[in-house]
């Protein structure tokens, strides 16, 4: 059954913060997005869920399409809502987060992302959308599930 409302409706994206450790260090993997808005810059895999998919799965979905890497068990930590976080319109977005367990797993951009590359979570550049406040808000969820 469909419905038709008379007011406009926001749409809902999956975002997903993959960490991994190497010696001593703490990375997490991030794209540059190939296409607008914030084209060329770097920021969290993720995109618009499908009408008929779990969130878990959209998440997961992206990560995969975006830089190749699977199997990497997400968990939910926050949902972002702010009004202007997405210049196109009105966009609500859950953020999973998760730990990657093979690192030797390797990373390679698709689909809409230019690139992909792991950062060192001290080292964050300048993110498209409201992305420098999730992966802050991400890697306080890590040191409190003691990723890190």
């Amino acid at each position: 059954m469909s419905y038709n409302y008379d007011y406009p409706r926001p749409t809902v994206t999956a975002d997903a913060i993959v960490f991994r450790k190497t010696g001593s260090t703490t990375q997490v993997l991030l794209i540059q997005r190939a296409n607008p808005p914030f084209e060329g810059m770097w920021a969290i895999p993720g995109g618009f869920i499908e009408m008929d998919e779990p969130l878990e799965t959209a998440a997961s979905r992206e990560l995969e399409e975006e830089t190749g890497i699977t199997d990497v068990a997400l968990q939910q930590f926050h949902t972002y809502g702010a009004v202007d976080r997405d210049p196109r319109h009105r966009t609500i977005t859950v953020a999973y987060t998760g730990m990657l367990s093979n690192e030797s797993m390797h990373a390679k951009a698709n689909d809409d992302a230019a690139d992909c590359k792991w950062f060192d979570i001290g080292q964050i550049p300048q993110l498209g959308f409201d992305h420098n406040i999730i992966i802050a808000d991400a890697v306080n969820f890590g040191k409190q599930q003691n990723w890190f």
